[in-house]
């Protein structure tokens, strides 16, 4: 069995991995529907957009207090053609796995925007948020996608404790059965109510 990757590891690990797929999208792709229900591929990059901002001040133990929610684009897309928003979140991702490389993120208490709650809970969140949305960027856009083993890990370990909770809250759907000797990152995705063979 493949051992996870360290947390900070993680991190930079699936931040890089969702760049890939960000630099993959065509302006014309931009309205293809994605394996995120709620979200064509536009929507999905300004997600990404705000979950690397959040990322950012959660390792800072900063609040946001604006999100996605506001249905407005991350801050650092204001006046940028929405053809070059996802050229343009790489490097935000790159920043917040910057601000998680420091041990000390991952101590004691921080913010989930503005949500007191333990960085050990909040990194990993992150974590899976970026490996798994990156994911279903690609899948909505035909682009590769190889998630290492250890990334794998690192992101099922992250969301098997939160699956039930992130269920109840709206965050992920309904559990796809997914065998149990599957890849982890396809085990993770079954969790988080994804079908690992979706196809656009």
């Amino acid at each position: 069995m493949t051992s996870p990757l360290s947390p900070p590891a993680a991190v930079r690990a699936a931040s890089d991995l969702a760049a890939t797929a960000l630099v993959a999208v065509r302006p014309e792709q931009l309205t293809a529907p994605t394996p995120c229900g709620d979200y064509d591929v536009r929507a999905l990059v300004d997600h990404l957009a705000w979950a690397a901002l959040l990322s950012q001040r959660s390792a800072t133990g900063m609040p946001l207090e604006q999100d996605g929610s506001s249905l407005r684009p991350a801050p650092f897309l204001d006046g940028v053609p929405v053809e070059q928003w996802a050229a343009a979140v790489p490097v935000e991702l790159d920043t917040a796995a910057d601000a998680w490389a420091d041990r000390a993120a991952w101590q004691g208490e921080t913010l989930l925007g503005t949500t007191p709650m333990p960085a050990g809970v909040v990194g990993p969140l992150m974590l899976a948020e970026f490996a798994l949305h990156g994911w279903d960027l690609a899948r909505a856009i035909g682009a590769r996608y190889d998630v290492p083993a250890g990334l794998g890990e690192a992101v099922l370990a992250a969301v098997e404790p939160l699956a039930p909770m992130g269920r109840d809250g709206g965050w992920y759907g309904p559990a796809v059965p997914v065998p149990a000797d599957a890849p982890a990152f396809d085990r993770a995705l079954g969790l988080v109510g994804r079908d690992p063979g979706w196809r656009a």
